[in-house]
């Protein structure tokens, strides 16, 4: 996972200043801290970021957070919904096609490929029975627990709450991990001006009252509290210039007017590990196999993840290809 990591944030880094893709990053100080003691016998598999270094002693936070060790690095944040559009520019530029369907097994797939997702006069000029795909690649997210030919349980969801707030003053991003309490707090300022402050992690909580019907998408106040709470402690700066008067103690209220969305999604979690591996599965009335490659369960590292996985794809399913 760490060399995937590592190829994807160079990969990015150097998105960063390239005229097509500089709109969707910013460069960034980050400090990030954690509650356990540095293991100098070990590597760090932050030592590829730029200008990193270990941080003093008396550069770490204070009370109540329970810091022992901490790093200073610079990366990138992601303007996500352009980032997003620029994938889908250089995807659909390269020849790439998005057709929408539903599919409940990988058979439907392996049989007939897109075909009963074209138009009706695309498939009347077509072939009468269309010809099997070459190859198939499972990016289903949390669907690789239900859907048929994978209905892998260990893919289970995550819920997560983040706050994003207007705070165009920001230049910099802070990370704790308090590996104690379990909770995770940072704040990171996109190029927009926009700073996301986050946030929860939790496994399975995603049912409703017992009903399936009913999801526990909705962002909770409490949860909006708690995370503003915590990162106004590890940031009063976080608070508009004109509230910082000496003596004041900067509280949520002075953050409140700020919040532009209280976001909660469901990360596509999976014990133990994200599974990146080949297969292979059987053209439904026939005897031939075709290559599969799966590629789900990231979490919430599916960005940060992203190059270094499409590469290990594409490597396997040449590989299939070629056998």
């Amino acid at each position: 996972m760490e060399a995937i990591e590592k190829e994807t944030f160079e990969e990015m880094w150097k998105l960063s200043e390239t005229s097509g893709a500089k709109e969707c990053f910013r460069r960034i100080e980050h400090f990030e801290y954690t509650s356990s003691e540095r293991d100098e016998s070990e590597p760090n598999p932050r030592e590829h970021m730029p200008e990193f270094r270990y941080l003093d002693r008396s550069e770490l936070p204070s009370e109540p957070f329970h810091v022992a060790s901490g790093e200073f690095f610079y990366t990138v944040t992601i303007n996500v919904p352009v980032y997003l559009l620029y994938l889908l520019s250089r995807f659909l530029s390269a020849g790439g096609r998005i057709l929408r369907g539903s599919v409940l097994h990988l058979s439907q797939i392996a049989e007939n490929g897109v075909y009963a997702f074209l138009s009706p006069d695309e498939r009347s000029s077509g072939p009468v029975k269309p010809e099997p795909p070459a190859g198939i690649v499972v990016c289903v997210g949390l669907g690789a627990r239900w859907l048929g030919g994978v209905e892998d349980e260990k893919v289970c969801p995550s819920r997560g709450q983040t706050v994003l707030i207007r705070a165009p003053w920001i230049n910099n991003g802070k990370t704790v991990k308090d590996y104690e309490s379990k909770l995770g707090t940072f704040f990171m300022p996109r190029k927009s001006g926009i700073v996301i402050l986050g946030g929860t992690s939790e496994l399975n909580d995603w049912i409703a009252d017992g009903s399936y019907e009913r999801r526990n998408g909705a962002p909770r106040a409490d949860a909006t509290r708690a995370i503003i709470e915590r990162n106004l402690k590890l940031a009063p700066e976080l608070v508009p210039p004109p509230l910082r008067v000496e003596g004041r103690e900067p509280s949520v209220e002075d953050i409140l007017p700020l919040v532009v969305e209280e976001a909660c999604g469901f990360r596509p979690e999976r014990i133990g590990g994200m599974r990146l591996e080949a297969g292979s599965i059987r053209v439904p009335f026939t005897e031939k196999q075709i290559p599969v490659v799966y590629n789900y369960g990231h979490g919430g590292d599916g960005y940060i993840a992203s190059f270094g996985s499409a590469r290990v794809v594409l490597e396997l399913l040449e590989k299939a290809l070629a056998g």
